[in-house]
């Protein structure tokens, strides 16, 4: 007796098999990768957080010395004018904000000089090519440590930073006597937090991003000294253009990417000297075509960095 189709017996799958259903990774596991690698980079590269640590713990130290002239100082800054009362009240902050950037911008350097470069030079990629985390993954979660965990983590420390000096300066004067009311009135330190993180996450992320991602691709490239041919080609570039045009367009470019754009002065309005674009309304900055540029160059390196990655042996 002949079966009807619908009673033949189902085909059973072979072992192992996944259903395609199942196939699919849900929305955690797809980001999982990139989180543990983001993690990986942390637990790695400790001078991340340890030296910009290491220089708000030396600021710290200097500013606690120097307490000791602040009700002096208190007493000369309300005998001058308020434009120039609050230059000099605020000077320390500013001064801990700054030194604390240009430390991690640093660290993001160097970092970025290093991401893939030290891996072929330890033969540690052996190792972490054998995990299952593409290559594309590894690099966008070095550029992200530069582009957005050191800026989050610099606003941690010099919040952190600057909300000790507050407390500290204040529990001085009023020993002395003084009313802390003019320190607290002067250092405002939300509105100073909120510069802050914008200047963090505008020019230290996006801004700088094509930054890092042509130290990425360099790193990632060079076998012998990326330090070296990260910045000689920028460099002959810049030579060759004014031997042969008598021109410096290149360098004008280099130079308004490093500085954050220039198209503004510090901010003297709310006292962060956080440099350019600080008083330029988000949606102006967002909607500059040298950010866009700039983005669409950082993603054309970080491809290049993923494909040499990929291709490249241990040195």
């Amino acid at each position: 007796m002949n079966r009807r189709a619908n009673d033949r017996p189902e085909t059973p799958e072979a072992p192992g098999t996944v259903p395609a259903a199942s196939a699919a990774p849900t929305g955690g596991e797809a980001t999982r990768p990139m989180y543990w690698s983001v993690r990986r980079e942390l637990w790695e590269s400790r001078s991340i957080y340890v030296a910009p640590l290491a220089v708000a713990g030396l600021f710290l130290f200097g500013f606690l010395v120097s307490l000791i002239q602040l009700p002096g100082k208190m007493r000369a800054a309300l005998a001058l004018d308020a434009m120039a009362r609050h230059e000099s009240i605020v000077q320390p902050y500013e001064l801990a904000a700054l030194a604390l950037m240009a430390t991690t911008f640093l660290v993001a350097v160097l970092f970025c000089l290093d991401a893939l470069h030290g891996e072929r030079r330890d033969r540690s990629i052996l190792f972490w090519k054998s995990l299952p985390v593409s290559d594309r993954t590894t690099v966008l979660a070095k550029a992200a440590i530069a582009i957005v965990v050191i800026p989050l983590l610099t606003f941690v420390i010099t919040v952190a930073t600057q909300w000790v000096m507050l407390l500290s300066g204040s529990l001085v004067l009023a020993g002395s006597g003084l009313s802390v009311t003019t320190l607290w009135a002067q250092v405002s330190l939300f509105a100073m937090s909120l510069d802050l993180l914008y200047h963090l996450l505008a020019i230290h992320g996006l801004w700088y991003a094509p930054i890092f991602a042509w130290l990425l691709l360099v790193s990632a490239w060079a076998r012998r000294a990326p330090f070296l041919w990260a910045f000689l080609p920028p460099l002959a570039i810049c030579i060759l253009e004014k031997l042969a045009f008598d021109t410096t367009h290149f360098a004008a470019l280099l130079g308004q990417r490093i500085s954050g754009g220039g198209e503004a002065v510090l901010s003297s309005a709310r006292g962060m000297a956080m440099g350019p674009m600080t008083e330029d309304p988000p949606g102006t900055f967002l909607l500059s075509p040298g950010l866009w540029i700039g983005l669409a160059f950082a993603g054309v390196c970080l491809a290049g960095a993923a494909r040499l990655r990929h291709r490249r042996e241990p040195n």
